[in-house]
């Protein structure tokens, strides 16, 4: 491997303390980069904004997205900062190239009816963590949780009587949201049939405190609730590509759609900026659109 390129990751990893898997991201980069200037016979020093263009060109019709482009870029100018501020180059050629613009890629959002079909079809199991899977498919969809919160809410977050929890969210920032009545009965059934049979199993109680256990009776994952989503999907035959967010941004999209102020959002989805609650307006018209394709006899095919 080009000794530029080693020298260059071996900065990365000891002296800035990037994640192997960082490390690894910018090796790949670097390395198509620079087998590009080796196909067209271009030394390092006599790289330049046509270069570059042509670089980038190369790449789009190659099938590479915009954003990955965006992201070999970055790299890649970091790289000849790094070799500049050493003097093995004059001129960092990429300081004044500007980022491509990034696609934007909208949330994926269910139909109310998605939801509504796929709750009942799982209250219908007659295994022992029905209880627990609905009660977190009632409370995903009712409050809007960040997969990271629900895994870590515990028992005294909840307020049952006035349909409340108080959630530690991203930067450790506190607030408090409202779920559903459905949500309050789901969570209150598991709290009588199954939590107690999960804390059970697991003798040091050291994970008592926590509302939602796994199977063992420890305190659940990300990566578990991921897993318990999958599981729905399969034990209800009912297939809809389930993730936490997906949950998420169709609370978010319904709640607008129905009228829910934007600010009122992005307080129960713990935004900081309101610029992030803002891509639900573009969902909302996208799904709008979309029923009225599906829905108007003038917009239907014959």
């Amino acid at each position: 491997m080009n000794n530029l390129i080693q020298e260059f990751l071996d900065y990365l990893s000891n002296e800035r303390l990037f994640s192997p898997l960082t490390v690894e991201a910018y090796k790949s980069d670097l390395i198509k980069f620079y087998f590009y200037l080796a196909k067209e016979g271009v030394a390092i020093n006599d790289v330049d904004n046509v270069i570059i263009r042509n670089f980038l060109s190369f790449e789009l019709q190659s099938g590479i997205s915009k954003r990955s482009c965006a992201r070999r870029i970055a790299a890649i100018r970091h790289h000849f900062e790094y070799l500049k501020e050493r003097k093995q180059i004059e001129q960092n050629p990429f300081a004044f190239i500007q980022t491509l613009k990034k696609e934007k890629r909208l949330p994926k959002v269910l139909y109310f009816e998605q939801i509504e079909a796929l709750i009942n079809k799982n209250i219908e199991r007659v295994d022992d963590l029905v209880y627990r899977d609905t009660a977190i498919l009632e409370l995903l969809y009712a409050s809007g949780l960040r997969a990271s919160e629900l895994v870590n809410l515990k028992v005294n977050d909840f307020d049952f009587h006035n349909r409340l929890i108080r959630i530690i969210g991203k930067g450790k920032k506190e607030r408090i949201i409202p779920f559903s009545e459905k949500a309050r009965l789901a969570l209150e059934k598991y709290l009588e049939e199954t939590r107690g049979i999960l804390v059970a199993k697991d003798e040091l109680l050291k994970n008592v405190h926590y509302f939602f256990l796994n199977a063992r009776g420890e305190k659940l994952t990300t990566r578990g609730l991921q897993y318990i989503l999958k599981e729905i999907e399969k034990k209800t035959n009912v297939y809809l590509g389930l993730h936490p967010h997906v949950l998420r941004h169709s609370f978010a999209t319904h709640l607008l759609e129905e009228g829910a102020d934007l600010l009122v959002i992005q307080e129960l989805l713990g935004h900081e900026s309101l610029d992030t609650t803002q891509i639900y307006t573009h969902v909302s018209q996208d799904v709008m659109k979309n029923q009225h394709r599906l829905a108007h006899p003038r917009a239907k095919k014959k």
